[in-house]
């Protein structure tokens, strides 16, 4: 885990030296100062002229001020470095994201995947700065007070290696206890996450159904719990500062009680006066010293959830990679499913896709009719690899699409979703989506073809229109239009409407159908609908059931062989409803 982040220093690996550097002359010079301390002490009590207690308070001057110099720039460089290392796990987490198929993001589901990207991060970032700053210092500042305190009082001094066992003790018990409740808690920020998030996107349904009581209680609840846990956590974890501080002031106690008897019964010659200041300097020193430690071990035990977290996203395989010499040129727009089968997780307990055997030639219009969970958007899905078939091959232009380069396969096919997404943004920067270097009459003429021209030239910024995230300000059915104008624009070889004019009015339909027709007339065409009347012209048209398709045909075939599609016609047309 440690070796996978620490890839992630990479260009910041100078500043994190530079901290390293400064952080040992600090702790260097600390530990110096008490010694010259004492020997100003002992020079006073014995008298001394003033040159040389000028001379010494200089030195110690000097000494005060190289540390905090060094002190400074370790915290300068210690939050480049910090900064720099969380900016590129930050990269590297996202650009690993980007590389995941549906079924990675749906093992790990968004919220966590949010979660692991904000406040592990942030975690870790903190963690990192401890560990080249503060664990570096204290430790150092550790050793040097107890080397220095043997230096000043020789065996006296042992009391101060005593106490360091007893503390390591209480410190690995506290983490035994607490690190279970640290796991806990952050499961239960990624559900809270989820649940936020799904608050948010629903907010319309929420008012609408006037839940809003419903989800602050919801709300409470996750979050009390979450409180509940940090709690426990936070109490187990608050019993090494006690612990601590016990010994350390019993320690010192018993310095200033040994130390000032053989102060008085030896006369000086075995400790002075300033030789007890400084171990009760350095005792101060290791004091705190082990106070950071314990504070970095707590970061620690936090941060080491995070990073693990972090780690399974990045150590992650991608369901679905290119080969070893993938095909960089989709030739057509032709489509075939040989004995295709497929399933979304290796414990589901039936296929969503069985036995689909299929060929569509380049240019044809597939229509795509069903109920709802037969696996309509499955197959299409199917097509640009967003999921892998689990058995059996899909072929566009005669090629196993696992044998294209993802990026050459899914820049020819344009997918265009029921609940496609807008982002933040003009419509114009939206529309270029599909075509970065398309020219403002291109995008004019797809929003005509979508019938989508109309409403954006209503608006008074035109094209120039701020999206807000989601498109919330704009319709279902003006959503869908500026999506399929996107989709045009990017002229792929295959062309998938999945319901996507489900929120526009048949004459709208009809229009958009008759402008696909003369736009893209080499493109293939699948359009998944639940009307009739949006496939019944298509020259193929797939009736699927239960993952199956059970019938194919015309329009006209299909009504004299298929009760299912037969049936959904009769229901549709006046003389159904009649």
């Amino acid at each position: 885990m440690l070796k996978r982040l620490a890839q992630c220093v990479r260009e910041y690996k100078a500043p994190a030296l530079l901290t390293l550097l400064f952080i040992v002359g600090e702790a260097v010079i600390e530990a110096i100062i008490p010694f010259l301390t004492a020997r100003l002490v002992n020079e006073i009590k014995g008298g001394v002229d003033m040159g040389e207690l000028l001379r010494l308070g200089a030195v110690l001057v000097l000494l005060a001020l190289s540390s905090l110099a060094c002190g400074g720039l370790a915290g300068f460089t210690s939050a480049r470095a910090a900064s720099g290392f969380a900016k590129n796990v930050r990269h590297d987490l996202f650009h690993k994201v980007q590389e995941f198929s549906f079924e990675n993001i749906d093992r790990f589901s968004s919220s966590s995947l949010v979660t692991r990207m904000t406040t592990d991060i942030n975690n870790v970032q903190m963690a990192f700065m401890m560990m080249i700053r503060i664990a570096v210092r204290s430790p150092l500042m550790l050793i040097f007070s107890i080397v220095m305190a043997y230096i000043m009082g020789g065996m006296l001094a042992t009391s101060f290696v005593v106490i360091i066992p007893v503390l390591v003790c209480g410190l690995l018990l506290v983490a035994r206890y607490a690190m279970p409740a640290f796991r806990a808690v952050f499961r239960k920020y990624d559900r809270l996450n989820a649940s936020i998030e799904e608050n948010v996107r629903a907010m319309r349904v929420v008012k609408g159904f006037a839940r809003e009581a419903y989800e602050k209680e919801k709300f409470a609840k996750a979050s009390t719990d979450i409180c509940a846990d940090f709690t426990r956590a936070e109490r187990i974890v608050a019993l090494n500062m006690p612990l601590m501080q016990l010994c350390i002031y019993a320690n010192m106690v018993f310095v200033m009680i040994v130390g000032s008897r053989l102060v008085i019964t030896s006369h000086g010659t075995v400790l002075e006066v300033g030789q007890i200041s400084a171990m009760l300097t350095y005792g101060i020193q290791i004091l705190m010293s082990l106070m950071m430690l314990s504070m970095i071990y707590v970061m620690l035990t936090m941060s080491t959830e995070s990073a693990k977290r972090i780690v399974e996203v990045l150590d992650e395989t991608p369901a679905i990679r290119a080969g070893d010499a993938p095909v960089t040129e989709v030739r057509d727009g032709s489509i075939s499913f040989s004995d295709v089968r497929f399933k979304y997780s290796a414990a589901a307990e039936r296929n969503a896709l069985d036995d689909v055997d299929l060929q569509i030639a380049s240019g044809m219009t597939v229509g795509i009719l069903g109920g709802t969970g037969v696996g309509k958007s499955t197959l299409v899905q199917l097509i640009p690899r967003l999921y892998d078939a689990t058995e059996g091959v899909v072929r566009v232009g005669g090629v196993d699409v696992r044998d294209y380069d993802l990026d050459a396969l899914r820049n020819a096919v344009a997918m265009v979703l029921q609940k496609n997404e807008l982002f933040s943004g003009t419509i114009a920067e939206n529309l270029r989506w599909g075509n970065p270097d398309a020219t403002d009459e291109e995008l004019t003429q797809a929003c005509r073809l979508a019938q989508a021209d109309d409403f954006v030239r209503a608006f008074p910024d035109g094209y120039r229109t701020k999206i807000e995230q989601g498109g919330t300000n704009v319709s279902g059915g003006q959503k869908q239009r500026l999506c399929i104008a996107r989709a045009l624009l990017k002229k792929p070889k295959i062309l998938i409407l999945d319901d996507s004019t489900s929120a526009v009015d048949t004459r709208t339909d009809a229009l958009i159908r008759q402008g696909l027709r003369s736009y893209l007339p080499e493109t293939t065409k699948l359009i998944i609908a639940q009307r009739v009347a949006s496939v019944q012209d298509a020259d193929l048209i797939l009736v699927m059931d239960g993952g199956r398709i059970v019938a194919s045909g015309t329009h006209e075939t299909l009504l004299r062989e298929s009760d299912i599609y037969r049936e959904t016609y009769e229901q549709q047309t006046k003389g159904g409803e009649e």
